[in-house]
């Protein structure tokens, strides 16, 4: 289009889209639900000890008979958020967002974002559950509705907890023989005995799988530049955030000093994180989860900055299950600059709730649904038993 396009040419183009830019959906009442479910056994991280996934459900309905899902995990080390703050707040951005339109996906946001500061996790479920709405009534799968394509493969890696080394090498080899093509090893307490970890788990484990490290903020920096350095052998693929989140200036130190690629995961919480992280040299990828960044918005504005600066994301998840694992599917199929999933998480689920969905395969390959929207809900007789709230 430029100055001297035909009137008419214009016009047919504003009666083409006039159907589209007056569509509405309504919101007419929000559902919160606080959703527990019990781990296969305890997920163990540097940062405490996780029997039980304490989640929230947003289900969202419109005057369009369209109703849209979300989920969140809080996780108070890393958003300062629990399930309680989470499930209170709810009713407050629900309120607010009443009689909006749920196609209005910036103006929701920026209304929640008016009600209070950050309480990212929340946000993003109900982000989720609108972007479900907008996605099924445009009739587009959610990647679609991102800009995606079903262009390349999904497959995750499985993480073994930090424990005794024998025990954590018994899970590595449950892992390799399942067929997962990498390996995911938490991390974070003393130097030394997360060097003989990590070691003793390559003896059994072949070069050709390669292992992914998590520190969860756990070492100092002299600590992280000693493990990455005595690492440097070992075949292992990145670490992800090795020091305190905070640290900006030491992790470009500890960037620069290790063998090993770096990777920001609760220091690049929104797209202004990643931004400075950039401008300083700090990391070379970057890990997204919506609980951290509160929105499918905010997490493609990372991207965009990641695509630019032609830097590898990983996309991953808190205990979510396979009802928010599948916007995080979606979400990476909407990138170029995704290269890694880590949505092993539901598999730790004692039990699977969820009608429709992310579906797991062999080997790791993960397969997203082509209906309309996100393509997962959460059946009526499952929610009923669940502790709940209607706004």
């Amino acid at each position: 289009i430029s100055n001297d396009t035909p009137v008419s040419f214009l016009s047919n183009i504003v009666s083409l889209l006039q159907p589209y830019m007056n569509k509405k959906a309504i919101i007419l009442h929000t559902e919160i639900y606080k959703f527990s479910v019990p781990l296969k056994e305890p997920f163990i991280t540097s940062l405490g000890k996780d029997e039980n996934a304490e989640n929230i459900i947003i289900v969202i309905r419109t005057d369009k008979g369209l109703s849209g899902f979300g989920e969140c995990n809080p996780y108070m080390p890393i958003n300062g958020e629990s399930v309680d703050t989470c499930y209170t707040v709810a009713q407050y951005l629900a309120k607010v967002l009443k009689g909006k339109n749920a196609l209005a996906l910036d103006d929701c946001l920026d209304s929640m974002n008016k009600v209070i500061y950050a309480n990212f996790s929340i946000k993003s479920a109900f982000d989720m559950a609108l972007h479900d709405i907008a996605a099924q009534l445009a009739d587009m799968p959610l990647y679609k509705f991102l800009g995606g394509k079903k262009n390349h493969g999904l497959v995750t890696d499985y993480t073994v907890s930090i424990g005794e080394v024998d025990k954590m090498v018994q899970d590595a080899i449950k892992i390799k023989e399942a067929g997962y093509p990498a390996i995911k090893i938490k991390l974070g307490q003393s130097a030394a005995t997360d060097i003989a970890r990590v070691k003793a788990i390559r003896e059994v484990i072949p070069e050709k799988i390669p292992l992914r490290l998590d520190a969860n903020q756990g070492w100092s920096t002299e600590d992280a530049i000693e493990v990455l350095t005595a690492l440097k052998k070992d075949t292992i693929q990145y670490c992800e955030e090795p020091i305190a989140r905070n640290s900006y200036l030491q992790l470009k130190k500890v960037k620069k000093k290790s063998p090993i690629p770096i990777m920001a995961d609760e220091s690049c919480c929104d797209h202004l994180d990643a931004k400075l992280l950039i401008e300083l040299n700090a990391c070379d990828k970057f890990n997204i989860k919506l609980g951290k960044a509160g929105s499918l918005i905010t997490a493609k504005k990372i991207l965009k900055l990641a695509e630019k600066e032609n830097m590898e994301v990983q996309i991953g998840a808190f205990m979510e299950s396979r009802l928010g694992m599948t916007a995080f599917a979606h979400l990476a199929l909407s990138s170029p600059a995704v290269k890694f999933c880590d949505f092993d998480t539901p598999l730790m689920h004692a039990a699977d709730y969820v009608t429709g969905g992310l579906t797991y395969h062999e080997n790791g390959l993960m397969k997203v649904p082509d209906t309309p929207g996100l393509g997962a809900s959460i059946e009526p007789d499952v929610l009923n038993k669940m502790e709940k709230v209607i706004i």
